[in-house]
């Protein structure tokens, strides 16, 4: 992971703006009836209007420009022919590129009427992606990140997905530093000014464990327990950060 300059920053900002109006029009299209193809259309027809191009599509083979993750499936859902049920939880996990840049974001979406259990797990979730954005500045160490995010989630008691975590973006979708969902302050490798990040939990209602479906894309829980997934991309800076990936 390099520190970025500002001219690919200020491309970055615009790549992050473009997906999240794309992420803002999902949540607010997605409904019972669907299909999760519906919803990868939909995110096409956004992005071509911005003028953003897909970086997920083709990606080591993956057939979509938006992975759509309902229920049990942690990430990496492809759209396909999957109904989307009332009392559903969706996650819709996006990239954008734009002149070489690369931003990656996600948000967990409750269709109609959902469970208690269901709504807590996901306002959790992205609780915890907050906490570990606040820690983030130019001398923090990833630890400081991982932790933060362990400490709204483990007294939960929820599963937090080890196989799984965030990452550098920017030149590619997965650059180092690999930025875990559990960990101690303090250690782990140090952040510079410029360098830009994803923080991405993965919580579970039930076991950290996971498995890959035969389409080797769909990761899933073991246990079949319901799962949210979060993410922003974040740029360090000197005095804090700048969350890339917001609705501005």
């Amino acid at each position: 992971m390099r520190p970025k300059t500002q001219e690919e920053i200020a491309n970055m900002r615009i790549a992050g703006g473009m997906l999240a109006q794309v992420l803002h029009v999902l949540k607010n299209s997605i409904q019972a009836g669907m299909t999760t193809q519906d919803l990868d259309y939909i995110a096409r027809d956004e992005l071509k209007k911005l003028g953003g191009n897909a970086p997920f599509l083709g990606y080591q083979g993956f057939p979509a420009t938006l992975c759509v993750s309902v229920n049990e499936e942690v990430v990496h859902g492809i759209p396909g022919d999957r109904i989307i049920q009332n009392g559903d939880i969706v996650g819709l996990d996006y990239g954008v590129e734009y002149n070489g840049m690369i931003t990656d974001s996600a948000i967990t979406v409750g269709v109609g009427s959902i469970s208690p259990e269901n709504q807590k797990l996901i306002e959790l979730t992205k609780k915890s992606m907050m906490a570990g954005i606040r820690t983030v500045k130019a001398g923090a160490h990833i630890g400081d990140i991982s932790a933060a995010v362990e400490a709204v989630l483990k007294p939960a008691g929820y599963g937090i997905v080890e196989d799984l975590a965030g990452h550098g973006v920017g030149d590619s979708l997965h650059e180092e530093p690999w930025i875990p969902n559990f960990g101690k302050a303090g250690k782990g490798p140090v952040l510079e000014s410029g360098m830009t990040i994803c923080i991405e939990p993965m919580a579970t209602l039930g076991s950290k464990k996971v498995r890959i479906a035969k389409d080797r894309w769909t990761v899933s829980t073991k246990d079949y327990s319901y799962s949210a997934h979060f993410e922003h991309t974040v740029l360090v800076t000197e005095k804090g950060h700048e969350i890339l990936t917001q609705l501005q």
